[in-house]
């Protein structure tokens, strides 16, 4: 759900929901016509009814591609065909008079327990991600910060892997918001995280900072490594336009960065802040770069210099 905006994602979650309603009215009168030996529906008795039924034709036909990245809802599936197949078997004993076999309902029961379940762990990962997205630009919020890097930094100590962190600040974003209105502004914001978003790898995240910053952890990333992804990405942000202006203008916007490992032997808030800093350096050197936290006397000696500037500023 990582290329998903809030939108979408509530969009999906409502798609999911008429689904499921249209699944719960399909198995009671499923039931009914068995139990009542009513006739039942003869597509039901096709090998293909999971892709026929209401809830398979939004499975199969309009559920958006991204659902199918998902664990929960690639699940869904095996439980849905064999539920499909238990009920066909009902059915055709019910067709001609004949006893249920207990076999055959515990097996409907139970396909119809499993499948509901699985339904109501994608609705609890959607409600989940909807509630750790930011509204507007769709990145995860401030608060989910501090706990997904403290996992990170726990498994750096265990020399697991490591995980690095960028900074993200976008270039005269203010000019933006002057020249063509806060309205479009906001649009550049969200055009910004989907491009980031689509750029970096799986397991990457992008965090709203505040205002125009951003944080993104990079997991199992050295600084070689994610200095390597951050420029990908920075190219392919100052490579395209993010929105058009009211007037018909492509408005593009650049971003500077600064890199920190997540040291095992620091706090969060310490990798957070060399991320900081040498994001002040990158913006001070030009803009439209990446630099990277060195612990050496190189770069404590330019963040002096640049600190010692605009105080004089």
């Amino acid at each position: 759900m990582r290329n998903m905006d809030p939108a979408m994602l509530r969009k999906t979650l409502e798609q999911l929901e008429q689904a499921a309603h249209d699944h719960a009215q399909w198995h009671a009168n499923l039931i009914r016509a068995i139990v009542c030996r009513l006739p039942g529906d003869p597509a039901d008795l096709h090998d293909d009814a999971h892709l026929k039924c209401r809830f398979g034709q939004w499975y199969y036909e309009k559920a958006p591609p991204e659902l199918w990245e998902q664990p929960a809802f690639m699940a869904i599936e095996a439980e849905h065909k064999r539920l499909h197949a238990a009920a066909a078997e009902l059915l055709r004993s019910a067709a001609v008079d004949a006893p249920v076999a207990r076999e055959d309902y515990d097996d409907l029961v139970t396909g119809s327990e499993r499948l509901t379940l699985e339904m109501d762990s994608l609705r609890h990962e959607f409600a989940s991600a909807l509630r750790n997205r930011d509204a507007l630009t769709g990145a995860y919020g401030r608060g989910e910060i501090l706990p997904v890097l403290r996992e990170w930094r726990e498994m750096a100590r265990r020399r697991v892997q490591h995980c690095c962190i960028a900074f993200m600040d976008l270039d005269h974003f203010k000019e933006i918001n002057d020249t063509y209105g806060h309205a479009a502004g906001d649009e550049v914001l969200a055009g910004v995280v989907r491009e980031v978003t689509e750029h970096l790898r799986p397991y990457d995240k992008v965090f709203r900072y505040g205002g125009d910053e951003f944080l993104i952890s990079l997991a199992g990333a050295d600084l070689a490594v994610g200095r390597k992804v951050i420029e990908h990405v920075r190219e392919r942000l100052a490579g395209v336009p993010l929105i058009v202006s009211p007037v018909g203008n492509p408005i593009r916007t650049t971003a500077s960065f600064g890199l920190a490992l997540l040291e095992p032997d620091v706090s969060v808030e310490e990798s957070i802040d060399r991320a900081d800093k040498a994001l002040l350096l990158a913006k001070s050197a030009g803009r439209n770069r990446t630099i990277g936290w060195d612990p050496g006397a190189t770069t404590g000696t330019m963040l002096q210099r640049v600190l010692e500037e605009d105080a004089d500023g």
